[in-house]
């Protein structure tokens, strides 16, 4: 199957998902500017009109967009990884946080703040709206391990946004100390650090590709 992303975006969730299972796949990288895919330099639209990662081909030659969509696949499509639900009440709450990570965390708290040419009333409103989001993740992870009882591919969704937190220093994270702590341990997890690692460097070429355009 082949993994269409770009570094540190929301795709590096089904990397991660990816790593867990042990899966092959291959790793195709698209400029979020250009929507160019690196390696041949074609239209990524050609493959998601929308232009937006992560994209998934399936073996079988299905292209499977949105990422809870996407990791939700994933996870039935390795079940020995056992990162899925376990049975049909842990599936609704499995697919209950996989929206609220994207919804109200990814693009309601994140994307705006994430946003350098939003204005700082724009920051400010986002703040003001969606900070309790935090407050009532740092109440749930308080005690909690992982998002469910065990690793699925809500904490590798929810990992990979948090990490965003590096670009965005104005939210004082010190004020939730259970989503630090948790954030910290997912972090040494080996398919999330080894992630984070490769992304990063990948994250710092496409900063470098872009200046010298």
């Amino acid at each position: 199957m082949d993994l269409y992303f770009s570094p540190l975006a929301c795709s590096m969730a089904t990397r991660i998902a990816l790593y867990e299972a042990g899966a092959d796949a291959a790793y195709v990288e698209v400029d979020p500017k250009s929507k160019q895919v690196l390696r041949d330099g074609s239209d990524f639209t050609a493959v998601n009109p929308l232009g937006l990662v992560p994209t998934l081909r399936t073996d079988d030659g299905v292209v499977l967009t949105e990422n809870a969509a996407i990791l939700q696949y994933v996870a039935d499509r390795f079940p020995d990884a056992r990162i899925s639900a376990a049975d049909a009440k842990e599936r609704s709450r499995l697919q209950q946080w996989l929206c609220f990570i994207g919804t109200e965390l990814h693009k309601g708290l994140f994307v705006p703040l994430l946003d350098r040419k939003a204005p700082a009333e724009v920051h400010a409103y986002t703040l003001k709206r969606y900070l309790s989001r935090l407050d009532y993740l740092n109440g749930y992870l308080d005690g909690r391990e992982f998002v469910l009882d065990h690793f699925s591919v809500a904490d590798a969704y929810l990992a990979t946004v948090l990490n965003w937190s590096m670009a965005t220093p104005m939210i004082d994270f010190k004020a939730y100390p259970a989503v630090t702590a948790y954030l910290t341990r997912m972090r040494a997890r080996p398919s999330i650090a080894r992630a984070m690692a490769e992304e990063i460097e990948l994250y710092k070429a496409e900063i470098a590709r872009h200046k010298a355009a």
